[in-house]
């Protein structure tokens, strides 16, 4: 029986949504560092697009991109704190199946380094929907940095060890992943 290829990267398809009263496409530079991110890692980016703060439309956007074929990644960011009017933690966790608790308990530490105690206003969370990754991060330049470089990008990669999500999301390839060694975690 062949070997699986451990060293073989699968490129994922990945949307990405800015929720912000203040910014458009003209003007969303943590929009275009999550897209130079996860391009320059080898990802594919499927579809971007601004909203404002309302529950109701960032719930109908994401509800599309989950029930779609091909989108397996979903990278919000922005409307995750206490400001009055950001609503995208609410939009978000009605549409999740499964939540990831440790994105956002590993992101408020490692949030704690550089803000101390303000960290603790981060909503930022992860979950799974339909074979749909949703990852949401506050919408400043540094915190998208820290969730895509420290957290995300490296589970998007079926080389991470012990485990990864590429797993998990939809897709041709998935089945090759799950059964490849370097992810047995909770197998």
């Amino acid at each position: 029986m062949p070997r699986p290829d451990l060293s073989r990267f699968y490129p994922l398809s990945i949307a990405v949504l800015t929720v912000s009263d203040s910014r458009s496409s003209a003007n969303d530079s943590s929009g275009d560092l999550l897209c130079q991110l996860l391009q320059t890692a080898g990802h594919q980016l499927a579809e971007r697009i601004v909203l404002p703060n309302n529950k109701y439309h960032i719930r109908a956007v994401l509800s599309q991109w989950i029930a779609s074929e091909t989108i397996q990644v979903v990278l919000l960011n922005g409307g995750t704190g206490f400001a009055a009017g950001n609503c995208t933690v609410e939009a978000l966790t009605p549409l999740m199946d499964t939540q990831v608790p440790g994105f956002g308990e590993l992101f408020r530490q490692l949030s704690f380094n550089e803000l101390g105690s303000a960290a603790l206003q981060s909503g930022a969370l992860a979950g799974l929907a339909n074979g749909t990754l949703l990852f949401a991060m506050p919408g400043s330049g540094g915190a998208c940095t820290v969730a895509m470089q420290q957290l995300i990008l490296p589970q998007l990669d079926s080389k991470t060890g012990p485990c990864n999500f590429v797993a998990h999301v939809k897709g041709n390839f998935v089945a090759h992943v799950k059964n490849n060694p370097i992810n047995n975690c909770g197998a």
